[in-house]
Order: C-alpha cells, then sequence, then structure tokens
C-alpha cells in the first residue's frame, strides 16, 4: 500500500497535557490518573476522590445507550455507546484473567494456569474498563516486599530505593559489579537490548536505562500481581509473560544480555527446556548473567552455598544455589562460564553450532502457541543475527537478517529499510510541529503494526524521551529480527486477541495501515475496544490508514467517549490515507 506523505497542518486540535515531573525514584500520589514521566523512576498515581467522581459520571453516561449514525461513503455505520465494565475489571487482563480456563489447571506443575488462556469469541470484552478510584491502589507488594528494600510508601509517595533481594548492595552496584568482571559486556555499546526475567518491579531495567540499555522486563501474574503494573507505571519496558509450556513471543537471537536473579524457575526441568528457550532468544556471543543471592546470609558463605541445591529463607524454599548442576547443563549447550564471582555467574553463547550434544533443527520463525521442545535453535551458518554493529551505529545500519526476511519486495530491502526510516523520521518531525509531541511528556509508546522499526526509530532520533513496544502482527511479515537487531525491542501478536498487560499501560498507541489489514480478519471494534483499555486516561491515539475504515473507526472512538478528530495527511483532502487522532479524556 502506498505510504502517505507526512502532515502539513501547522495547527494542532490535542492539547499537552499538564503533567509535571516529580522527584526522581518516586511515585506521586497527587492527581487523578497516572501519566509516566520522562524518569523510570516517576510517575503520577492517585488516592484522591476525583477519579471516582469521574468513573461515576462514565457510568451514567455508558448507561444511556445512544445511537450513534453517520453516513461514511455508502454505507450507514451504527455503534452503540459501550458500557463500562464492573469494578472487578479494573485491573483486567483478558487472556490471563480467565478464570473458566484457569480452572482446569487445579494442579499447574508447569506453570500452565500463568499461561494465555483468551477467552471465545462470544465472551470478549464488550465494555469499556472502569477507571479506578486511585489508580494503584495497590499496597500489597508495599506489605510483602517492603522489608527487602523493594518499594516502600512515605506519605503520598512510593518509593522504588533500587534494591532488593536481587540487589543486597543496590541495582547501581550490582551493574557495576557485572561490568568488571565481564567488561567485554559493555552497556549501551556492545551490550544494547537485554531481557530480565522475573523483574519484581524491574529496578535492574530502569537502572540499565541510566546506561543506554533497553531491558524488557518479564514476570508472571502472581501471588503480588501487580510488579508488572509497578514497572509500567515507573516508565520501564515490560510485560507479563511466563516460561512454561510455550515460546515466548519475541525472536531467536533477540537479546544481547539475558538476566535471572532468585525468581523461582526450575532450570533443569524436562530436560533443561527453559534453559533451552533462553538460549534460542539469546543472541550468538550474547550474555546470561546468573545470580542467586541467598537474601539475609552472610557473604562469607557464599561460594561453599554454590554447592547447595535448595536452602531455606524465610521459611520460603528458593531456588538459588544449583551452581553445579547449572555448569553441567550449559556445558552440554556450549555455553562458556566466563566469569563466577560470589553469588554471580555469567555465561557466554558460542558464536557459532559447535560441540551442543542435542542440537536439532528448530524453526526461526515465530509463530504464536509454539510449544517449548528440547532441542537447540541452530544458529545460521551465514552469521546473521551475530554480526550487529554496536550502538548507536546499529539503529541505522541494516542488519544483515534484513536479507533472511519475507517480504514482498522489488527493489533492495536494505533501500526499503533506509526509505522507511528517512519517511517515519518526516512524520514525526511533522507531529512535533504540528502536534507539540515534545510538549505530551509521552513515556510508553506501542506501535501496533511496527514494520522494520521505523516509527521508533525516528523517536529516538528526534530525541523523544519514551520506549516503543513494537508490535508485529502475525497476519504480516515477521520483521521482529530486524527490530531487535536495530537495538529496539518488540514482540508478536494477533490482534484479533488481547495483549499482554495491564489496563492503562500506554501514553500513546500508534497504528499505520492496522485496520485496513486486520479487518478481515479481526472485529474493528475489538481492537478498538482493547486499545481502549491499554491506553490511560490523558492518551493519545494516532491511527493512520485507508478512508475506507475511517468513517467506522471514529463512531467507534467516539462510542469509548474518546474525543476523536479526522485530519488530512500531506496530500490534500482526496487521498487515500487520513489521520484518525483521538484523546481519552481524563
Amino acid at each position: 500500500m502506498k505510504p502517505t506523505a507526512p502532515i502539513t497542518s501547522t495547527t494542532a486540535t490535542v492539547t499537552a497535557s499538564s503533567t509535571t515531573i516529580e522527584a526522581l525514584k518516586t511515585l506521586n500520589v497527587a492527581s487523578g490518573f497516572s501519566t509516566t514521566t520522562s524518569s523510570p523512576f516517576s510517575a503520577t498515581i492517585s488516592s484522591s476522590t476525583d477519579s471516582a467522581k469521574n468513573g461515576d459520571n462514565r457510568r451514567k453516561w455508558g448507561n444511556v445507550g445512544r445511537i450513534l449514525c453517520r453516513r461514511v461513503s455508502d454505507v450507514r455505520v451504527r455503534v452503540e455507546k459501550y458500557k463500562v465494565c464492573d469494578k472487578s475489571k479494573v485491573d483486567y487482563i483478558p487472556c490471563l484473567d480467565n478464570k473458566k480456563a484457569i480452572k482446569l489447571f487445579s494442579k499447574s506443575e508447569k506453570g500452565e494456569k500463568y499461561e494465555r488462556h483468551c477467552p471465545g469469541k462470544d465472551e470478549m470484552l464488550d465494555c469499556v474498563i472502569p477507571r479506578p478510584e486511585g489508580n494503584m491502589p495497590h499496597t500489597r507488594l508495599v506489605a510483602d516486599k517492603g522489608g527487602q528494600n523493594w518499594i516502600s510508601i512515605k506519605k503520598d509517595k512510593f518509593i522504588f530505593p533500587g534494591g532488593g533481594t536481587q540487589f543486597i548492595h543496590g541495582a547501581d552496584q550490582y551493574l557495576n559489579q557485572i561490568s568488571q568482571m565481564v567488561p567485554e559486556i559493555s552497556f549501551g555499546h556492545h551490550v544494547r537490548v537485554a531481557l530480565d526475567i522475573g523483574c519484581g518491579v524491574a529496578s535492574f531495567g530502569a537502572f540499565l536505562l541510566q546506561r543506554n540499555v533497553t531491558t524488557l522486563s518479564i514476570a508472571p501474574k502472581d501471588v503480588h500481581e501487580n510488579q508488572i503494573q509497578f514497572a509500567l507505571e515507573r516508565g520501564v519496558p515490560a510485560m507479563v509473560a511466563v516460561f512454561a509450556t510455550h515460546r515466548l513471543l519475541y525472536p531467536s537471537q533477540a537479546f544481547d544480555l539475558i538476566h535471572w536473579s532468585r525468581c523461582r524457575i526450575n532450570w533443569t526441568r524436562d530436560d533443561e527446556i527453559l534453559l533451552l528457550e533462553v538460549n534460542r532468544m539469546l543472541r550468538a556471543g550474547g550474555y546470561f548473567v546468573w545470580a542467586a543471592q541467598p537474601v539475609y546470609k552472610h557473604e562469607e558463605i557464599l561460594q561453599e552455598q554454590w554447592k547447595d541445591r535448595y536452602i531455606e529463607v524465610a521459611q520460603t524454599y528458593l531456588q538459588a544455589d544449583l551452581s553445579t548442576e547449572m555448569e553441567d547443563l550449559t556445558a552440554r549447550i556450549c555455553w562458556e562460564l566466563v566469569k563466577k564471582e560470589g553469588y554471580i555467574a555469567i555465561w557466554r553463547k558460542p558464536l557459532n553450532n559447535m560441540g551442543g550434544k542435542l542440537l536439532n533443527n528448530s524453526s526461526l520463525l515465530l509463530k504464536s502457541y509454539v510449544d517449548l521442545s528440547a532441542c537447540i535453535t541452530l544458529l545460521p551458518v551465514n552469521g546473521y543475527g551475530s554480526n550487529v554493529s554496536t550502538w548507536p551505529a546499529r539503529l541505522h545500519d541494516p542488519p544483515d537478517r534484513l536479507q533472511s526476511i519475507e517480504m514482498n519486495a522489488y527493489i533492495s530491502r536494505k533501500e526499503i529499510f533506509r526509505a522507511e526510516s528517512k519517511y517515519w523520521n518526516e512524520i514525526i518531525d511533522s507531529y512535533i510541529r504540528a502536534f507539540r509531541w515534545k510538549d505530551l511528556k509521552l513515556r510508553n509508546v506501542m506501535d501496533m503494526r511496527a514494520g522494520l522499526g521505523g516509527f521508533a526509530a525516528a523517536l529516538h532520533d528526534l530525541q523523544i524521551d519514551c520506549w516503543v513496544m513494537n508490535v508485529v502482527p502475525v497476519s504480516g511479515f515477521n520483521t521482529l529480527p530486524v527490530i531487535y537487531d536495530r537495538g529496539l525491542i518488540g514482540v508478536m501478536h494477533d490482534w484479533c486477541e488481547p495483549f499482554d498487560t495491564y489496563p492503562r499501560t500506554y501514553d500513546l498507541l500508534h497504528a499505520a495501515g492496522l485496520f485496513s489489514v486486520e479487518k478481515k480478519r479481526c472485529n474493528m471494534s475489538t481492537i478498538m475496544l482493547e486499545m481502549d483499555r491499554m491506553l490511560r486516561p490523558g492518551g493519545r491515539v494516532y491511527i493512520r490508514d485507508s478512508i475506507s475504515v475511517m468513517g467506522e473507526l471514529q463512531e467507534i472512538a467516539t462510542a469509548m467517549e474518546w474525543v476523536a478528530v479526522l485530519h488530512e495527511t500531506g496530500e490534500g483532502p482526496h487521498a487515500s490515507w487520513k489521520i484518525l487522532i483521538s484523546e481519552k479524556r481524563m
């Protein structure tokens, strides 16, 4: 489909947010709803009653049930205003809170009940998620983990000290120790994209942001429930995800470094199948950092505890010291133990396929719901995936894996790569001028049809202080390897199903050409309701798409109480594409 030219308007109909950046390392309980700021340590949350009043007004309005009608081309579009869901769905994640499906896994030894179990078509969300009385009213995590220096409450603020069970002496000192152990890691230069497994409140990722590393923090929706929600409120890249029975939806050779610290994962089960999944996602030559801190224990016995199978801490059994067994497992897949110091061990994945004892071919193509298998994903013999430039050059250097992506291309893929980057730089520059994007204080951003990652790269080039979740729909070409090779993060997703994140996660949702493609597979209202669930109050939505879908999208947006305005592109009033800009008002 032919891309449109950048917008040329010099006026903006969407006003900038008035949210101010609060003190570093705090979440301030002040205004009605949370708006993440440019700092990963700061966001505004609420325990006030303003949001409750807004919620009451919304519920009254939502029950009116008035029908909106507008003639779009030759099609009559009728959209009834959406009701507000029950209060119990305030933090609802559809595919992870499907109680009917979860009941089938009463004995979930492998963590099946924490995986995706999406509702059927007749059970899909048909209402808008209610707004909480205070955007982050949860205090259980503070009660459970406050003594471990994860998080605390001081008057009207949540404080994130950067400590916790993972970081006895603080996250910064922990990162310094890793750098001293293996200087070749070179945060922000050789290591640009990291994965933190079982991330807590994402202090590892938050402090790595200061070192120019983008870390995707993942954890299941567990007994504490809101760890990932806290991470996202801090403005740290995070997703709800679990190591269980299916592959994670990230490509092979995605991460330069993968970090695991004392979360309960049995790496030895089922022929080390979970460690093999880590191996699949780890880039050739990348590092696996394994920290098994025995919390509350004296440091002088750390070396001795490397030989223990389990230790008991505070009446909880923690999988901590499996050093001998881990060394055996990693040797089988030819990882090199580069350094072991105290409770930290660092392995390096080889650059080739030599020496593995479990070698089997495993498809590099990424699909949904692929079962884990006890095999090693073979590395390409041509070195694709390992030969990436250092940061920041890799953002704009066409990676080798670009040549392996299936796409309908009649010209050089490198030319397409550079053209997409140039195109989105022009588009974002026009948004900055026309719609004052730099005044919006965007932090959590999602590109719902990311292509080669040009939109996210443009945001970085134009110095908008945010991170972008690049989503590659399953209906299109799998460009995720290229996105990761550029030093960006992303995930494969089917937009006919809900996304695994908490409500009110993103400040900006961007969708270019998404609906004209997905309307053949999905109900557009289903996608729009999911966007409303993910979008925080005060957030924006920018949809660039064919005029054939814009009328219906505008009606759906209005029915969800968004303020939606249709704009022309630079091609003028007779162009085939339009821009629908919406705001989810407070």
